[in-house]
């Protein structure tokens, strides 16, 4: 008798825009600090970032595309990705058994 091998799929968790910007500081050698001095931001703006404890907003976006030479779109796109891909994770069944799409005309 031979036993079917199963295939599991773990489910990769999002990731924070913090993760990219962590692994940037570490490629260049740059150390939060002195990001924060270069963005002329508080240092703690970045850390939280960087620990996935903070989004980052339109202004930050700015300040990181002018720094790196990204687009603002860039940064803005990794956090709306990761805020939907939490959402979807958190309650996107909630939302399919609680709202029902609207019927065609």
């Amino acid at each position: 008798m031979t036993s079917k091998s199963r295939t599991t799929t773990a489910k990769i968790a999002p990731v924070h825009p913090g993760e990219i910007l962590k692994e940037t500081l570490e490629d260049l050698g740059l150390s939060m600090n002195q990001l924060a001095k270069e963005l002329r931001v508080p240092a703690n703006r970045i850390s939280a970032i960087v620990a996935g404890k903070r989004a980052i907003t339109g202004e930050t976006a700015l300040r990181l595309a002018r720094y790196f030479g990204t687009s603002p779109a860039y940064w803005m796109n990794l956090q709306s990705r990761f805020d939907l891909d939490t959402a979807r994770d958190s309650c996107e069944a909630q939302v399919k058994s609680e709202v029902r799409p609207r019927a065609a005309a």
